[in-house]
């Protein structure tokens, strides 16, 4: 019998699962009914629900592969909740046709149940990805 996964190893599973490209088994990470909040994300929906639309969103990221992702810095903390950890690493990224590299700091919360992802407040430096690509990220609509 299997022993079910705590959160600090889950995250470290979908951690070295990106910075490996292996996208396709990622959503086997995360519970049926896992929300996935993106906080900071400029572009497209910040709020992402259900394992299948994560497989999707994975699927996608995958088969674009134009970066090459490591982490670095890497710090999990355990909080008084024991299926909540607070994570903190930054990922070098490089592009794979200009070469050129940023650094991205990242930060994610992530509750994990029975060994699967059941939620996650996800905070990414997009505007340093965006610059990498090539890609300035859209201002925010006048108010």
């Amino acid at each position: 019998m299997s022993e079910t996964r705590s959160p600090r190893e889950v995250f470290h599973a979908l951690l070295d699962g990106i910075t490996a490209g292996r996208f396709a088994e990622l959503a086997g990470l995360y519970a049926e009914d896992a929300v996935v909040e993106m906080v900071y994300q400029p572009v497209g929906p910040r709020r992402v629900e259900g394992r299948a639309a994560l497989r999707e969103r994975f699927l996608a990221v995958g088969e674009r592969a134009l970066l090459e992702l490591s982490a670095d810095n890497v710090v999990v903390r355990t909080t008084d909740d024991p299926e909540v950890v607070v994570t903190e690493w930054d990922y070098r990224a490089r592009h794979r046709a200009t070469g050129r590299e940023v650094t991205v700091a990242n930060l994610q919360v992530l509750r994990v149940r029975d060994g699967l992802i059941v939620h996650s407040r996800d905070f990414h430096d997009h505007a340093a990805l965006a610059d990498l690509l090539g890609t300035p990220p859209p201002q925010p609509a006048a108010r």
